[in-house]
């Protein structure tokens, strides 16, 4: 019996659609950000998939970034009244942490079963 041929996806590309880094099909999250325990499509288990605190952290530092330079370069080119300010920076400090925490935790574990990233262990 022979295995199943599966092709070489891109780990962007599968993390940033939620699905299944092996066949592409199945989908990679169960909720929100909870990981299914297996792929539906070709049963590959998930039991590998361990992102830790990697997607939040790199969502948090591309966010404050973006946040404060939109809401410095706003100030410095408009000098707008303070409530412009709070309506620009809530929805860009709160919801695009929402909008990107998914895709970004999908690709760290797309990559991480690309590359068989596992923990490190010592040799003695």
């Amino acid at each position: 019996m022979t295995e199943p041929y599966y092709p070489n996806l891109s780990p962007i590309k599968t993390g940033l659609s939620g699905r299944c880094p092996r066949c592409g099909r199945g989908r990679l999250f169960q909720g929100y950000l909870s990981v299914a325990k297996s792929c539906s499509s070709c049963g590959l288990s998930f039991d590998f998939a361990d992102s830790g605190d990697g997607a939040a952290w790199f969502v948090m530092l591309f966010v404050c970034i973006f946040g404060v330079g939109s809401i410095l370069g706003i100030e410095v080119a408009y000098s707008p009244p303070f409530w412009v300010h709070l309506l620009i920076a809530i929805p860009v400090i709160v919801l695009l942490p929402l909008l990107l925490l998914r895709p970004a935790k999908g690709v760290l574990l797309c990559q991480q079963w690309k590359t068989k990233a596992s923990e490190g262990r010592l040799n003695h």
